[in-house]
């Protein structure tokens, strides 16, 4: 096999450039290495360790908000009895498999891609290492970038915030350092983020109170730390690929009933999480959502810890907007005054495209928002490239290997027919034509929508659908419709 070792040698033209090492970077680093072991490819990582999202995000009690029986690799088995990992056991998984499978030969840390440029049939990335400037190219490019926004949390407008004398934190940036032990803390949010964080916080904290604008669903999910007597009775390899299967069929049925009878998937979720609270703390306004089930991503709460937290009367939940913001605390539009030392701003994360990387074809800037995605893994006019990205309604992780399947039939398309590029063509396309790549309608995702490509509702120009559909078609579907091959 083909290996690459620090320095990389700038003059020579690599077969495969990844940028990020996050899961989609190393997922795709180990289909590269497996199914093309002759390519030559490297790994630009921007940071200092692999990971991505999950060495970047540090604030307290952060997990995973899907199993890990589906968001871990397929290649390399989760073999825990808990399907929701804490994020620094996700970490270790990741490195655990990188150095397993010998990825890291591949990665360069601390390299920045500043620039890429497509012209005569090749990428040139301009990238930043220790203070200096270098050139890398390659043939091929895939973004494992993800969709966050790694230097900029998404802005939220808070009348008065600039006035409070404690500290304001947003969990992107978490400090390494901080001591919240019996501090009054509001969580402004209600998504993952805040539902992970409260449960956490409660743990020492005085008081760790939810502020939201609007409910979101949350469920109750099992996570037992030790297996059960027949995962005892099985082989390992047996044991993972039932909780495989039925994590990831579970998942598919649970959301095609959400969507197909929504009355009765919301009376559902009320009555488990009625079932669950304390007696004071009503269903409506708190936990009864504006929107169907599945309109929006669940959130999960393992073993029910975040009403545990409401039950041990050491966080609560209010539902309300801010009217402002004092030195000492929030007023709410009702009145109700809430006192705090430390204000958290889970109100969501900031969506880029590509890392946030400026693109250039031919000489012309790519304007990623008026461009179709093609089978959810190639850019409209972007040639040689493509975007490792998972799911909104199932693991990130399904999404990358559906990716990197259809990238290596690509690929080796290109090869046995001598061919130097394949880019998407569309002719003819209005922009009204196009829908949202993500069809979700959570705050932040629809604030992204203008900045994100465009879908349409049938193959190619279509998003992410399904892993089980993406998989077949990455294997027998007809890769030549919509892309043009020079």
């Amino acid at each position: 096999m083909t290996e690459l070792h620090q320095p990389l040698d700038g003059e020579k033209l690599l077969d495969v450039l990844i940028i990020g090492a996050g899961i989609s970077g190393i997922n795709a680093a180990y289909h590269l290495r497996t199914e093309l072991p002759h390519y030559r490819f490297a790994i630009l990582e921007a940071r200092d360790n692999i990971g991505g999202t999950w060495d970047l995000f540090r604030y307290p009690g952060i997990r995973s908000d899907s199993d890990l029986y589906t968001f871990g690799f397929s290649w390399h088995r989760w073999n825990r009895s808990n399907p929701i990992a804490q994020g620094a056991d996700i970490l270790e998984y990741l490195d655990d498999a990188a150095t397993t499978y010998r990825l890291k030969d591949h990665i360069l840390f601390n390299h920045r891609v500043s620039s890429l440029e497509w012209a005569q049939n090749q990428w040139t990335a301009e990238v930043q290492h220790a203070g200096a400037n270098k050139t890398i190219r390659a043939r091929f490019i895939i973004f494992g970038t993800g969709y966050y926004d790694y230097h900029q949390p998404l802005t939220t407008d808070i009348p008065g915030l600039d006035q409070f004398k404690g500290q304001v934190i947003h969990p992107q940036f978490w400090p390494d350092s901080l001591d919240y032990t019996d501090k009054r803390i509001v969580v402004i949010g209600s998504g993952a983020t805040a539902v992970t964080l409260i449960p956490k916080l409660a743990e020492r904290a005085e008081l760790v109170t939810m502020l939201q604008r609007s409910p979101t669903y949350i469920i109750t999910v099992p996570n037992p730390s030790l297996n059960s007597w027949w995962a005892r009775l099985l082989p390992k390899s047996c044991v993972y690929y039932i909780r495989r299967v039925f994590s990831f069929i579970f998942g598919q049925l649970f959301f095609r009933y959400c969507r197909a009878f929504p009355g009765s998937a919301r009376a559902f979720l009320d009555r488990g999480a009625r079932s669950q609270l304390p007696a004071d703390i009503p269903l409506d306004p708190h936990f009864k959502p504006r929107y169907n089930p599945w309109e929006q991503r669940l959130c999960a709460s393992p073993d029910g810890d975040f009403f545990k937290a409401l039950a041990s009367r050491k966080a609560a939940i209010q539902t309300d907007t801010i009217s402002t913001v004092d030195a000492h605390g929030i007023r709410l539009s009702s009145g109700t005054y809430l006192p705090a030392d430390m204000i958290v701003t889970a109100t969501g994360l900031k969506l880029q495209n590509c890392g946030g990387i400026p693109i250039t074809v031919n000489g012309k800037p790519l304007d990623i928002p008026q461009k179709f995605m093609w089978n959810g893994l190639m850019l409209q006019d972007l040639p040689n490239a493509v975007l490792s990205l998972g799911y909104i309604n199932a693991s990130w992780t399904l999404g990358a290997d559906a990716c990197m399947q259809l990238t290596c039939r690509i690929l080796k398309l290109l090869e046995k027919g001598g061919l130097t590029a394949v880019v998407p063509v569309r002719d003819g396309v209005q922009r009204t034509d196009g829908k949202p790549a993500m069809r979700l309608f959570s705050t932040y995702l629809v604030r992204a929508q203008k900045n994100m490509p465009r879908t349409a509702a049938a193959r190619p120009w279509v998003a992410r659908t399904d892993y089980l559909s993406d998989m077949y078609f990455g294997r027998f579907g007809d890769v030549t419709a919509g892309l043009e091959f020079l």
